[in-house]
């Protein structure tokens, strides 16, 4: 009988590709992959640290598994398990805690699964943490989550990441090609890019600092690769995110228009004390670079309320910023302390119950700019590839602008592009359209 392994991902996309190449060394090992939610004998939990939330919830999940299979053999692994290995060892039913370089030698640290009385660690220092294991996720058999870079040497104060996925490396250009290339051949209709901090692509190429391909080096071969219809650039930098590589999208054969891009505050003052790498000036530039352009491209922006120093007037700076500016949609953090960054020994700690007002109003503030950014779309004739599942008789899908739209459940549409013409924006929020040419896949 073949031995069973299940796996649970915290976090973002990043972890989600990681998640899958370390799945795919247990089939090679012979081992069965199951789901969560079924009874396995051997549980993987890939961890996130990026918030306090994300912490807790481990708890939970290792609850889940023993309910399961109480027997079974539990391994935790990813940021987490770099940062704080002995505290997820002492979670009851931990068997094994694997830090950052160990997580993808996973098959070397298991013998016959028979649990442990306390959890085994074997964690890295971080420092050693400066080779590259490439990855990709294909999640519902849609989109996948390609690898390309990993780790950071940005020194934002309220960030463990560093701490948890050392110096930032990238991927050969040859080996993501190659990736990409095998991707598509499976029927993958998207790829979305992804890393800890992707425009630093080319960094660590070869092991170390040497520079040989930049992010729009990367950009342009992978526009080059045959099969592949729709790539997505997961999230860049402002400050790495060159007007060349938003005009090059605008040009594009295949990278569609849709930029996330990071905020964190529209105060210079807490950029200042964040440590981010840019003023509020060069994201306004950035912003308008794009909507010059690209007019239709959907932009969304990720920020954090409540951090240490962030007074009423420096909140509503960043609201009035973000009301003002063209973009589609926001990500919104609450601020959470993390042990051992600078911001959590910062004065001026804004009250939890200040926080999560703030968060409320941005969170309304995004909702207001979707409804208007997709009011904008009404009318346009743009493509949808469709989603895999059946949600209470709907399929849904995304445009290339990523509108989300839905439609009767129709088995056949899945895994599709089709052009449609967007036609009302439903009670829910999504957006219905009608066929423009039903029966011709694009």
């Amino acid at each position: 009988m073949k031995k069973k392994v299940a796996f649970y991902t915290l976090g973002c996309k990043l972890n989600f590709s990681e998640t899958s190449t370390i799945a795919r060394n247990f089939t090679d090992e012979g081992f069965e992959r199951v789901d969560f939610s079924e009874e396995a004998d051997m549980y993987v939990i890939n961890t996130c640290s990026v918030t306090d939330n994300a912490d807790k919830k481990f708890k939970t999940i290792v609850k889940k598994a023993q309910k399961i299979n109480p027997d079974a053999f539990v391994a935790a692994v990813g940021c987490y398990a770099q940062l704080k290995p002995e505290e997820l060892a002492d979670v009851d039913g931990v068997d094994l805690v694997l830090g950052a370089t160990e997580k993808f030698k996973i098959t070397d640290y298991i013998n016959d699964l028979t649990k442990n009385d306390h959890g085994q660690v074997h964690s890295c220092e971080i420092a050693d943490a400066d080779f590259y294991v490439g990855s990709y996720a294909i999640g519902d058999r849609t989109r996948a989550f390609l690898k390309v870079q990993d780790g950071c040497d940005y020194k934002c104060t309220y960030c463990t990441i560093p701490l948890a996925r050392g110096i930032s490396r990238s991927d050969t250009l040859e080996n993501v090609l190659k990736n990409a290339a095998d991707i598509s051949e499976q029927g993958i209709k998207e790829i979305v890019l992804t890393g800890v901090n992707i425009g630093d692509y080319g960094k660590g190429e070869f092991g170390n600092k040497k520079h040989e391909h930049t992010f729009l080096d990367l950009v342009k071969a992978l526009d080059d690769v045959d099969g592949i219809h729709r790539l997505r650039i997961s999230s860049i930098e402002p400050n790495l995110l060159k007007n060349e590589t938003i005009e090059f999208v605008s040009q594009s054969k295949t990278f569609v228009p849709h930029f996330h891009i990071p905020l964190q505050s529209g105060s210079d003052d807490l950029l200042k004390l964040m440590k981010r790498r840019y003023m509020t000036n060069l994201y306004r530039e950035r912003v308008s670079k794009i909507r010059e352009v690209i007019p239709n491209c959907c932009i969304g922006v990720d920020v954090i309320v409540g951090f240490p120093g962030e007074t009423e007037e420096h909140f509503l700076e960043t609201y009035h910023f973000l009301n003002d500016l063209n973009i589609s949609y926001l990500h919104v953090f609450t601020y959470s302390e993390r042990d051992n960054t600078p911001a959590a020994i910062m004065n001026g700690v804004v009250p939890n119950k200040v926080r999560n007002k703030r968060s409320k109003m941005l969170r309304g503030l995004s909702v207001k700019k979707r409804r208007a950014f997709y009011e904008s779309q009404l009318g346009n004739e743009l493509t949808v590839l469709f989603e895999g599942e059946n949600k209470e008789g709907y399929i849904h899908g995304f445009t290339e602008n990523y509108v989300k739209v839905k439609a009767p459940w129709n088995p056949a549409l899945v895994n599709t592009l089709h052009k449609v013409q967007l036609t009302e924006i439903d009670a829910d929020g999504l957006v219905r359209f009608n066929f423009v040419k039903e029966e011709v896949e694009v």
